[in-house]
């Protein structure tokens, strides 16, 4: 194994140029870098976003839950360019202190109900309407499980594996074995599972499904990191199997290309404020 020595400082200082990709935006420092209002359109849910893992959880979320007929879960979406610093606008940091997408705001209460981490919009939502989570004790407790079980792990994925695989400035071998290891570790414990169960917890699709397909779907399907080969994503045939089956939803076709902006120009919807602003976009995917 390759390695090259680093001592670290007695104190740590920043330095803006060390960064990789996302040095421009990367800071040591949390709350706004400008005074920035975020629009509001019509309906009570808002949200913030953009289509990465973390954004699409909820997107899909919502999309289903208008599928489902819940017709009061009608939503705006506006995009929140993060690669632009976005996320440190004083109105987004209103609603979430951590400069992270996605953030909701559920005007329905009073006063409006503030909402961020992905995973606390999915356990809100799927407690709102009474969907997408079970109702029996014991299987909402295993839903619930597996639902912290990614917002746990996911990080070893993307800020693991995925920042010295893809975007860090220099490729270290021990780095990039430590996460791989890691993150095919996790997909080994995705396997075992999926390979006695149908769906993540007992009852069907839930909350803990679309929070693992966002990142672990993506990942064994090939859309995160160009890393599909490297990581053997073959292997996982059970996580394969359960991970084609979601991407074939309908409200996941759609919920994908909300807040996107890249990719086929047909994939993309960079807001959403109507289930028609899909019309066109969507005919060939659904088969409409």
């Amino acid at each position: 194994m390759t390695t090259s020595k680093y001592e670290p400082p007695a104190v740590w200082t920043y330095d803006s140029a060390n960064g990789g990709e996302w040095a421009s935006i990367n800071r040591p420092t949390a709350g706004a870098r400008e005074q920035k209002t975020l629009p509001v359109g019509e309906h009570s849910l808002q949200l913030y976003s953009m289509a990465t893992p973390n954004g699409v959880k909820v997107t899909v979320m919502l999309e289903e839950l208008l599928a489902l007929g819940k017709k009061d879960a009608e939503y705006d979406a506006y995009m929140i360019k993060i690669g632009d610093g976005d996320q440190f606008g004083s109105g987004f940091v209103d609603i979430n202190p951590n400069s992270k997408i996605p953030a909701l705001m559920d005007h329905s209460t009073t006063p409006p109900t503030r909402v961020f981490e992905s995973g606390a919009i999915l356990l809100y939502l799927a407690e709102k309407y009474g969907a997408l989570i079970p109702t029996d004790a014991a299987a909402r407790t295993e839903c619930l499980n597996w639902l912290f079980w990614q917002m746990g792990s996911a990080p070893y994925l993307g800020g693991g594996f995925g920042h010295f695989y893809a975007y860090a400035p220099e490729k270290f071998e021990y780095p990039i074995d430590r996460f791989t290891m890691e993150t095919k570790r996790q997909l080994d414990v995705l396997n075992l599972h999926l390979e006695k169960n149908e769906y993540m917890a007992p009852g069907g699709y839930s909350i803990a499904d679309i929070a693992i397909w966002a990142w672990y779907g993506w990942l064994v399907l090939g859309k995160l990191y160009n890393a599909a080969e490297f990581l053997n994503v073959a292997e996982y045939t059970h996580v394969q199997r359960w991970a084609k089956a979601i991407s074939e939803r309908d409200a996941v076709v759609r919920g994908q290309m909300v807040n996107r902006s890249w990719g086929e120009p047909e994939e993309q919807l960079h807001e959403r404020h109507d289930a028609s602003d899909f019309q066109n976009k969507t005919q060939d995917k659904l088969g409409g």
